[in-house]
């Protein structure tokens, strides 16, 4: 244990449990504190963590007991926060996205550059078996030369289900910047980085009613684009149709398709780490389900930490802050572009991350337990 990788948990929200639960297994990795704006919370989660200290948040950031600083607190706060971690000398590992504006993000990278930390950011769903077995098919050449895709995130809103949806309808959030992140990370992994954008969105209606919980009923304004359409010009050619919407009821679309000279592969969800994998060639009369040829097998949240962990400063982490940034730029060209009417080149760029080979979930340290939605 004395050798194990210390994390420090700033933020205690509900996407915590799965973190500490992935967490809890790997002896390469020990979780020493929590932190939270409530105090009460993080007094609670330490209490049921044998050796884990209920800290503030500059008392973690600063802790000599704390090696890398897993950020899960709102957007708004990533950026502060990071910045934070990395003026004490500590990597940080955040969840999606790397921050709530392009500039700030910037920021972060370059403040890590120059203390010498490394940054990783989710998602790390991408990491599974599902868009991994994709990601392997696609090189196997089992649909030729890849010439397009299309990418599809239809919903009717979360103020359906969610008891305080509101920031999802205010700046910074929208569909795209939610889940966006998602699928681009998955095409990038798929067909490679993006050059250009052209984008154009919409917003209907401008006011949601709360589906669920005490405010159920309210009305709350929408600020954001509700809507957004684009297409991703990738470095190789390959051109990507994306649609993101909270406006729709339902689709029978595949998540994400790419399109070969010699056949099509149907992705799954690339919010989840597994699902099925579907190929249809040129010749073939139904589709095919290919068995989990790469990813880590039963992935759950944090398996994208533990890989950065790993990776040691001897490789890229595969969930890493030049891939997160350059997603960040994606989408905000992407609504830039819809604003402006015009298209847009991007300035950052990221390589796929090494692929993932096929993994059991013993030998990454997780559990046999369903892949969270």
């Amino acid at each position: 244990m004395g050798d194990a990788h210390r994390i420090g948990v700033v933020g205690l929200g509900v996407i915590s449990r799965a973190y500490l639960d992935t967490l809890a297994g790997p002896s390469a990795v020990r979780v020493t504190a929590v932190a939270d704006l409530d105090a009460s919370r993080s007094a609670a989660v330490a209490a049921e963590l044998p050796g884990v200290r209920a800290l503030t948040v500059e008392e973690l950031l600063s802790s000599p007991d704390v090696d890398t600083v897993l950020n899960l607190t709102t957007p708004g706060a990533h950026a502060a926060i990071a910045l934070g971690a990395i003026g004490h000398g500590k990597n940080v590992y955040g969840e999606k996205p790397l921050a709530a504006t392009l500039t700030d993000a910037h920021a972060v990278m370059a403040a890590a550059a120059r203390a010498g930390v490394g940054v990783g950011c989710a998602p790390d769903t991408v990491l599974g078996t599902g868009v991994q077995t994709a990601r392997a098919a696609v090189a196997a050449g089992r649909i030729g030369r890849p010439l397009f895709a299309s990418a599809v995130m239809v919903t009717a809103g979360h103020e359906r289900w969610h008891p305080h949806p509101d920031f999802y309808y205010t700046e910074g959030g929208g569909p795209l910047l939610d889940m966006g992140p998602y699928y681009l990370a998955s095409l990038i992994h798929l067909l490679g980085p993006v050059r250009a954008v052209t984008g154009a969105s919409s917003r209907l209606r401008a006011e949601r009613v709360i589906g669920s919980g005490p405010r159920t009923g309210e009305r709350i304004p929408v600020e954001v684009d509700s809507h957004v359409s684009g297409v991703l010009e990738h470095v190789g050619g390959t051109l990507t149709t994306i649609t993101t919407s909270f406006d729709g009821v339902a689709t029978t679309a595949s998540p994400i398709e790419v399109h070969g000279e010699a056949g099509t592969l149907a992705v799954p969800d690339p919010n989840r780490f597994d699902g099925d994998v579907r190929l249809f060639g040129l010749g073939d009369t139904q589709w095919r389900t290919l068995p989990p040829s790469a990813g880590y097998v039963d992935g759950a949240r944090g398996v994208g930490l533990l890989d950065f962990v790993a990776a040691g400063g001897q490789r890229a982490p595969r969930a890493n802050g030049e891939l997160a940034l350059h997603v960040l730029e994606t989408m905000t060209a992407l609504l830039r572009s819809s604003a402006e009417g015009r298209r847009i080149e991007l300035t950052t760029s990221a390589q796929p991350p090494a692929p993932v080979p096929l993994t059991a979930a013993e030998e990454w340290g997780g559990q046999a337990a369903p892949s969270p939605a």
